[in-house]
């Protein structure tokens, strides 16, 4: 069994995306895939690589498998954009130079998020998102986290329906989606990953009872 942890909002799942199938029944993808950089932390503590992120292979095939839907990926001008992107939304990190050639004097302070699909809803607003990193003292255990508060951003442009995340990492996609009501369904190819995104569901649970 693929199931790893269950609630009232969010279904995780434990393995590779491309076998585990069951979030290609769901309406919306949000997702950080590994889309073909080769991502290396520059961090000693954070000697990390990205599974998959060796070519736009594995991005190119999991959008293939989810066809016309509305999806929201992220990805990086070093790679040519998904077929059919219809736009661009840009994040803005706040002023984090964030990751990139560390002999550079430059950071790479926004990241791209394309938008595949239809049925995008809510008022009308800037492509750039402006959304700070967590703060290292805080920040999950994970190479690419990416702040919940971004992800709520992102959802709440969404279609109705299940929202869907194959590559769940640090879990701010379930998380998000959980905050806003939204049920999600999420699978991770790396267990140390599933129990970082449980233990923060928890968590974010605890918080909210204590308010």
């Amino acid at each position: 069994m693929s199931l790893y942890y269950e609630d009232e909002f969010v279904e995780l799942h434990l393995g590779d995306c491309r076998g585990v199938r069951r979030w290609t029944t769901a309406d919306v993808l949000v997702t950080d895939l590994p889309y073909g950089v080769a991502y290396s932390s520059g961090w000693v503590k954070r000697d990390r690589t990205i599974a998959g992120d060796e070519s736009a292979g594995v991005r190119d095939e999991v959008i293939e498998m989810w066809g016309d839907r509305p999806a929201l990926v992220f990805g990086s001008w070093k790679v040519d954009r998904p077929a059919n992107t219809l736009h661009r939304l840009i994040w803005d990190k706040a002023g984090d130079p964030g990751m990139g050639d560390l002999s550079m004097p430059w950071g790479n302070g926004e990241e791209e998020i394309y938008v595949l699909g239809r049925g995008w809803q809510g008022a009308r607003r800037s492509n750039v998102i402006r959304a700070p990193k967590p703060p290292i003292a805080t920040r999950p255990d994970h190479p690419t986290p990416k702040p919940v508060a971004l992800m709520e951003a992102l959802i709440a442009k969404c279609p109705p329906g299940l929202i869907a995340d194959p590559f769940a990492g640090s879990g701010a996609t379930l998380i998000a989606a959980r905050n806003l009501g939204r049920r999600a369904i999420g699978v991770e190819v790396e267990e140390k990953y599933c129990e970082l995104i449980v233990s923060r569901l928890a968590q974010q649970a605890f918080q909210f009872e204590g308010l």
